[in-house]
């Protein structure tokens, strides 16, 4: 679907995984600074909305996910993660719940895969979940959008909003996603399919304590999360690297990381911060000195930690 924000003046698509939304409107730094100051908006509409309704919805979501839901007061947000059964992070969601029903915003292209779990999980529990992508979709703001179910986060205020509203929502000041994931790099916030494959475990990306639990019951992948928390040695980390500012280009997502000659990790993330210069995600062996020089897609990095050695 493709949003009304593509149609504002100097508004530049982005790509995949944000594909359908702005990546920029023409200046992504003076957007970096229009969200930092609370100015501008950003629109989400491209990611997935799922609803969760019925009586017991809180505790239906608390057995399945890393996160504890069960007493979840309205209006409080938070961040739960769907494991395999040996730990790996399958879904992330991100979510409120309103009083009424749970409102879950996820990764795009992941709502199908996450919805068809879920409801082989619903067996007799009182519950309903329904993907509402074609009708509501996900802006960020610097206040709640008034009426709508809302969920404040570092960078702002997200809210689930009609679509028939989208255009009257996002009629003012925006910022393109390109100067929201800016900041999301320099604040060591890991996303799905981004910071993620198919091994990772929660400690790895600094998901402990936002997204996982550690005093709750049983859920999928427990076993797991409780037995690398308790010894402390996850094979690997995530950093946040500091780029040569001197190189005009930014290592892409999967490109090398080396120390000398031996590859060590990959990028996951980079962009250029109104403040820090060019800067990355990367996740690597857990192992590497936290001041051994690297290399990150043939630019020269040093680590700042973000997931201790």
């Amino acid at each position: 679907m493709t949003s009304p924000g593509l149609q504002r003046p100097g508004a530049v698509a982005a790509e995949p995984p944000d594909a359908g939304v702005a990546a920029h409107y023409g200046d992504p730094l003076r957007e970096q600074r229009f969200l930092v100051d609370g100015r501008a908006s950003v629109d989400l509409s491209h990611r997935p909305v799922l609803r969760a309704s019925g009586a017991d919805r809180l505790s239906w979501l608390h057995s399945l996910t890393s996160q504890h839901l069960e007493h979840l007061a309205p209006g409080v947000p938070t961040e739960a993660l769907v494991l395999s059964p040996r730990g790996h992070v399958e879904h992330a969601l991100s979510l409120v719940d309103d009083g009424a029903a749970t409102w879950i915003h996820v990764e795009p292209g992941t709502a199908e895969a996450l919805v068809g779990y879920l409801d082989s999980m619903r067996f007799w529990a009182k519950v309903e979940v329904e993907n509402l992508s074609p009708a509501y979709a996900v802006v960020l703001a610097p206040a709640a959008v008034p009426g709508a179910p809302s969920r404040a986060t570092a960078f702002g205020v997200e809210s689930f909003v009609p679509r028939d509203q989208l255009a009257a929502v996002l009629a003012g000041d925006l910022s393109g996603v390109e100067a929201l994931e800016a900041l999301r790099i320099a604040a060591g916030i890991p996303r799905l399919g981004r910071e993620t494959d198919h091994r990772t475990i929660p400690h790895e990306v600094g998901w402990l304590g936002s997204a996982v639990h550690l005093d709750k019951g049983c859920y999928r992948g427990q076993e797991t999360v409780a037995r690398v928390h308790n010894l402390g040695r996850p094979p690997r980390r995530l950093v946040l690297l500091h780029l040569d500012g001197s190189d005009s280009e930014l290592p892409g997502h999967g490109d090398p990381v080396m120390a000398g000659e031996r590859q060590v990790g990959s990028v996951t993330s980079s962009a250029r911060h109104y403040e820090l210069g060019p800067i990355a995600l990367a996740v690597i062996k857990r192992s590497t000195p936290v001041e051994e020089p690297l290399v990150a897609g043939g630019v020269a990095a040093a680590q700042e930690v973000l997931v201790p050695a």
